[in-house]
């Protein structure tokens, strides 16, 4: 669902069809409606046909056909279909994009003179089974079909920078742990990257090559919002050696968060089980995908329940996929409590509250057992 404050007033959207219907009262009309005319007697046609070259190429076609229908507008007056707008980007456009809230609520605004203010977009109904949705919840707009869509859309408005492109700072440095000729254990800060990315900021990686010199490796990485204890090799042979305990699962790695609040219908500790594939629409995001998606196994232990309604919680993760305690916190299907400060999979906030509080691993070259982290008081290490 959408909503729209103009200077003329509140608008309203569904994303898709609602029960079947394109259309309803009280809510903006689709940018075009592929429910009724000759697409729909099309597209009949073509299900009809036996499956072959034929059939793919006949779909295709209808398809492209489908978004030079899809026109829009943009604050400047110009006018675009979907297809062109993702042309300019050396883009094919994803199948339907255009029908979600957003690009129908501006649509609407711009074609009839109204000045949009501020937009939002949440959820409404039950989760569903790959994605992370709460009811009531708002969400940004998808990266792959609404992402060139509406910066097309929105040229020529005044509109705030995007939050979810926000560099998070980092004041504080990062904390040597330990130090010799093969490995460097050091403590990152929340905001600062592991490694080189997209975003122009001195990553962790070379950050430590400016004091230790180039032959510094990473050897895993945490998210940038997340801060804690990582391992970094000082040579190639060190860093494969690192590789292979990583692969082999033979690091422990323990995860301190903080969960948003809410009845809690689980036990005080447990397993989640939930296979994860990248969202290739929404990237980064990571969704859950039973037929193709990686294993992914989580332990944890609720260590307290806060005076705030927080919940505090120990992980242990047994694989190491992007986004995996965040995902397996806030799914419907995982616990069901996003980590305080997520901005991809809760509410947001300054801050994510996750933290790779330990770690256990053998030195690369003497096979010692070291381990390093806070001292978790109660807990069985296994």
């Amino acid at each position: 669902m959408g909503v729209l404050i103009t200077d003329g007033g509140l608008l309203y959207a569904f994303s898709g069809l609602a029960g079947g219907h394109s259309v309803l009262p009280g809510f903006v009309p689709p940018v075009y409606d592929l429910t009724k005319g000759w697409f729909k007697q099309r597209e009949a046609e073509i299900s009809a046909m036996p499956d072959g070259p034929d059939k793919a190429a006949a779909s295709a076609r209808l398809q492209e056909w489908l978004f030079e229908q899809y026109r829009v507008v943009n604050a400047l007056g110009e006018e675009s279909s979907v297809k062109e707008i993702f042309a300019l980007r050396g883009l094919v456009p994803p199948g339907g994009t255009g029908d979600c809230a957003a690009p129908k609520l501006l649509n609407y605004a711009l074609r009839h003179g109204l000045k949009p203010l501020a937009m939002g977009e949440f959820w409404y109904g039950r989760s569903p089974a790959r994605e992370v949705r709460e009811q009531g919840r708002f969400y940004p707009s998808c990266t792959g079909k609404c992402g060139p869509l509406l910066s097309w859309m929105m040229q020529g408005l005044d509109v705030e920078p995007n939050p979810m492109d926000a560099v998070l700072e980092s004041p504080a440095e990062p904390v040597i742990l330990f130090a010799d000729e093969h490995i460097i254990v050091v403590d990152k800060p929340s905001g600062m990257l592991s490694v080189p990315g997209r975003i122009n900021a001195v990553s962790l990686l070379e950050w430590l090559r400016e004091r230790y010199g180039k032959s510094v490796e990473s050897c895993h990485r945490l998210d940038m919002d997340t801060s804690g204890i990582m391992v970094y090799a000082r040579s190639v042979r060190d860093k494969a050696e690192m590789e292979r305990q990583f692969a082999e699962r033979e690091v422990r790695k323990y995860y301190r968060a903080r969960l948003e609040g809410g009845p809690w219908n689980h036990a005080m500790k447990g397993t989640i089980a939930l296979p994860l594939a990248l969202d290739y629409y929404d990237r980064p995001r990571q969704m859950v995908d039973q037929e193709s998606g990686k294993p992914a196994v989580t332990k944890y232990e609720v260590l307290q329940f806060m005076p705030d309604g927080t919940v505090d919680v120990l992980f242990q993760p047994l694989t190491g996929r992007s986004h995996q305690i965040r995902v397996h916190a806030a799914h419907s299907r995982g616990l069901g409590h996003p980590i305080v400060g997520d901005r991809l999979y809760g509410g947001g906030g300054p801050n994510l509250m996750l933290r790779a509080c330990g770690i256990a691993f053998r030195h690369p070259a003497t096979g010692e057992a070291l381990e390093y982290g806070e001292v978790l008081e109660g807990i069985q290490k296994k």
